[in-house]
């Protein structure tokens, strides 16, 4: 039943919502609404296979880890992960463990280098200080990989 009506209508919370200004036609008092986009749930498939809804607090939990005595604020870890998140939704509706942490990885070589270098190592698994060296050279690389075509 159409008991109201719209009196005003704008973009709220950076763009995510939209505000509405309504007016109820019987009483004349004005109320205000929030429309959001219901967004698909992110799965991610891990390596074993089980497949679990994506948490984007164990990205959130493993960057600050990662970023522990480093100069990067909470606003950063909440900026990398909201820009993962928003990655990987453009990707599929389901993404693997590895597209999880490769796009991690890619803000925090932006962000902080040695950030990135812990994160790396547990990430990846180094073993040996020869892990590192080879990580800290793909680090410090500046020339762009050869075309191999």
């Amino acid at each position: 039943m159409d008991d109201d009506k719209v009196v005003d209508s704008r973009m709220s919370e950076e763009g995510s919502a939209i505000r509405r200004r309504r007016e109820c036609l019987s009483c004349s008092q004005r109320f205000t609404t929030y429309e959001r986009v219901d967004e698909m749930p992110l799965i991610v498939e891990k390596r074993s296979g089980t497949r679990e809804p994506y948490d984007r607090d164990k990205v959130v939990s493993g960057v600050r880890s990662a970023c522990k005595n480093r100069p990067v604020t909470p606003d950063d870890i909440e900026m990398l992960a909201r820009d993962v998140e928003d990655t990987l939704r453009q990707r599929a509706e389901a993404v693997t463990t590895q597209d999880v942490g490769v796009a991690v990885l890619e803000r925090l070589k932006e962000l902080d280098d040695v950030a990135y270098l812990r994160f790396a190592s547990v990430y990846k698994g180094f073993d040996d200080i020869l892990d590192f060296e080879r990580e800290v050279g793909l680090l410090n690389k500046t020339t762009p990989p050869k075309d191999r075509s």
